[in-house]
């Protein structure tokens, strides 16, 4: 092996990924992206097919990748702005009390690429954007078709002796993500 090709396989940036450098945005509650401050890039799971011989069965890759939740979670707001929009969010995919709270859902702003301009707006794209050590832009972790089907509860307690304010986790489903430079 060459010098040349030995420097080729040789990480170039020696720092490492900070846990505290990102920044969330999702199209539909601006609210929620404001106050992130935890959140995952999914892991993935590739099929295993099962190819079966006379000694021993042998995996070979399959052809359906599953992709785990996307998790986040935010500081609450003291008037629960941020939380309610995503309640309401899920209120209106779930079952509505009236049909307002789907139809508040709708509107003229297209929150994702949805396919067919006749389908429901009820999704919204979101942006994981990863920052370097310096805290600048590094790259983009992009879903597409993001909706929550869990928020998490709020629990008051009046016992407690030291102020911690209130941060709720949401976690959604999505289409597909992407990374991007």
């Amino acid at each position: 092996m060459t010098f040349s090709n030995s420097s080729k396989n040789q990480i170039q940036n020696r720092n490492f990924l900070s846990p505290t450098g990102f920044k969330f945005t999702v199209n539909r509650s601006p609210k929620v992206s404001f106050f992130s401050n935890s959140a995952n890039i999914p892991g993935l799971t590739l099929g295993i097919a099962n190819q079966p011989t006379y000694l021993k069965d042998i995996d070979i890759p399959g052809d359906k990748i599953v992709f785990d939740d996307f998790n986040l979670k935010f500081l609450v707001d003291e008037n629960l702005e941020n939380y309610n929009e995503i309640q309401n969010w899920i209120r209106g995919l779930g079952y509505p009390e009236s049909l307002n709270e789907i139809y508040g859902l709708q509107s003229q702003e297209r929150y994702s690429r949805a396919i067919d301009s006749k389908m429901m707006d009820i999704y919204s794209d979101g942006t994981l954007q990863i920052l370097t050590s310096n805290m600048n832009k590094n790259f983009n972790v992009k879903f597409i078709d993001l909706f929550p089907y869990q928020l998490s509860s709020l629990e008051f307690d009046a016992t407690l002796t030291d102020v911690q304010y209130f941060t709720a986790d949401v976690t959604f489903k999505y289409t597909i993500y992407t990374i991007e430079s």
